[in-house]
C-alpha cells in the first residue's frame, strides 16, 4: 500500500491499494522489532471500543527536500508478520489479533 495523504492532527493516514481502493487508517502506535520501526493502525472508521481491521506497517523516516521529517509506511514481508502479531498481541494486550 502506498501512504498518499496524513491528517496529523487525528493521526490519519490514507493509503490506496494495487486496486486503486483507498483506506483510511489511524495511527494508533509505533514500536519496534529487530531494530526495525513498524506502526499499528486500526480502520479510522472504528468505533470507539477500537473493534475493526487492525494493521502492521513497515515505517521508513526520511527527510524531504524542504528539510521536513517525513515518514513512508510499506506493508512488512509476510515472513514476518507473525512474529510482528505476536508483538502486537504482547505490546497492546490484545487477544484475537489474527494474520490476514
Amino acid at each position: 500500500m502506498d501512504n498518499r495523504n496524513y491528517d496529523e492532527a487525528e493521526d490519519i493516514v490514507e493509503f490506496t491499494n494495487e486496486e486503486g481502493d483507498t483506506l483510511s487508517l489511524r495511527l494508533l502506535d509505533y514500536f519496534y522489532y529487530n531494530g526495525e520501526e513498524y506502526a499499528f493502525f486500526v480502520d479510522a472508521d472504528s468505533d470507539e471500543s477500537g473493534e475493526g481491521d487492525l494493521y502492521i506497517m513497515h515505517v521508513t523516516s526520511y527527510t524531504d527536500e524542504n528539510g521536513e521529517e517525513m515518514e513512508e509506511f510499506e506493508s512488512p514481508d509476510d515472513d514476518l508478520l507473525p512474529a510482528l502479531i505476536e508483538v502486537v498481541k504482547t505490546k497492546f494486550d490484545i487477544v484475537d489479533l489474527e494474520e490476514e
